[in-house]
């Protein structure tokens, strides 16, 4: 008989199909919020007026602009924006772009509610693996201060209470989790996406098919997140397409912002395989997009666990349209114009050993369907994915 546990995060809304502006405005008076601030990344507020018009509907309850976030969110960004929000007395935050502002806040929640100050204080509150490969997650109370997320790209990282943050000292990305650091409000407005560049655009939506693929693989499948899943997929196989051929089709590009609220239900909530395990580890060792890391992992590791996830694959395959999953997703990520292996970024075999040492310490290559206990189980993914 099936068991299990599905875990519900401290979400209350998902407003979908209207101007952003407006939802921010209307949401920041029903919360009798005085002391708005908005994070953003450099590109969407000096180059667009996204950001400009939805801080100018807050009028006086304009808090201030942090738009000095930077991709896969390193400390020192975080600890940045931890100082603005103290210093403006921040009782709401507006966050408007794609993973990195958002995953940039959420660690920044964090700090403000245990005191961190420092980048080295992150050091206590990060998730880690025990030495007996079991996890260890700090314990956080809910937060004082929240965030309303307005999501440009596809990454899913507004449907989950994990943030992820790089040390860059060390070269790895490590995982925050807090009740509180979750988007209370998911504002999702197709309008504000046509400014996302494409290959953002469209390679976070491979992000999100990752998410619905491992979330079908894993070791603990919910039956809400399969479910979920399946739907998720049959949305991106036609709608991913239509964006790239139409950039303007903003249904088309809500239906893929849907199709990540659906995929998106599963983060942090069943444990996901070594395709974003060893994208964590190739984006903190080489700087590789998260996007991308699923483009390039996503299929070797498919077929790495084809014989122990067989019946999955044969519904992600189904939901794809396709006949073998890994090739279905190969398939799809090709027509959107995106690289498929680890030799299209990657110069060499070189510095496979330390990322397969590098790998072991993630919590989710840990947790792969085909077990990954030594670095040579994680060389033989990499060379899968090759």
């Amino acid at each position: 008989m099936q068991t299990g546990e599905y875990r519900y995060i401290a979400q209350e809304k998902v407003i979908f199909g209207r101007p952003a502006a407006e939802v921010v405005a209307q949401q920041a008076v029903s919360r009798n919020a005085s002391r708005v601030f908005v994070v953003s990344g450099r590109s969407l507020s000096r180059k667009t007026d996204v950001v400009s018009t939805i801080s100018k509907t807050l009028g006086d309850r304009f808090a201030g602009l942090f738009d000095d976030c930077e991709e896969h969110t390193p400390r020192e960004s975080v600890i940045a924006l931890v100082k603005r929000l103290r210093e403006t007395g921040a009782d709401l935050v507006v966050t408007i772009g794609g993973g990195t502002p958002i995953d940039t806040v959420k660690v920044a929640l964090l700090c403000l509610e245990v005191g961190a100050t420092t980048e080295k204080d992150l050091d206590n509150w990060h998730v880690r693996v025990n030495p007996d490969g079991s996890r260890f997650v700090p314990a956080v109370p809910m937060g004082k201060v929240r965030q309303i997320a307005v999501p440009t790209t596809l990454s899913g990282a507004e449907f989950s209470d994990l943030g992820g943050c790089t040390d860059r000292a060390a070269g790895v990305k490590q995982g925050f989790t807090a009740p509180g650091i979750c988007p209370v409000v998911v504002v999702l407005d197709p309008a504000v996406t046509v400014h996302t560049p494409d290959q953002l655009w469209l390679s976070t939506g491979v992000r999100a098919v990752d998410h619905a693929v491992e979330a079908i693989c894993s070791i603990n499948a919910q039956p809400l997140t399969d479910a979920c899943g399946l739907e998720a997929l049959r949305r991106f196989a036609t709608a991913l397409p239509v964006t790239r051929a139409e950039p303007a089709n903003l249904s088309a590009r809500l239906d893929c912002q849907l199709g990540v609220w659906l995929a998106a239900g599963s983060i942090n909530r069943v444990d996901y395989g070594a395709s974003h395990g060893m994208g964590h580890v190739l984006g903190g060792a080489f700087g590789t997009p998260h996007g991308i890391t699923s483009c390039i992992l996503l299929p070797g590791v498919l077929a790495f666990n084809r014989d122990a996830t067989a019946a999955q694959q044969k519904r992600i395959a189904e939901s794809l349209g396709a006949t073998d999953a890994s090739e279905g997703v190969r398939t799809l990520i090709a027509a959107l114009g995106l690289p498929t292996r680890l030799r299209d970024v990657l110069p060499d075999k070189s510095r496979f050993a330390e990322l397969a040492q590098k790998s072991l310490a993630n919590q989710w290559v840990r947790t792969n369907p085909v077990r990954i206990n030594t670095a040579d189980d994680a060389l033989r993914v990499l060379e899968a994915c090759w």
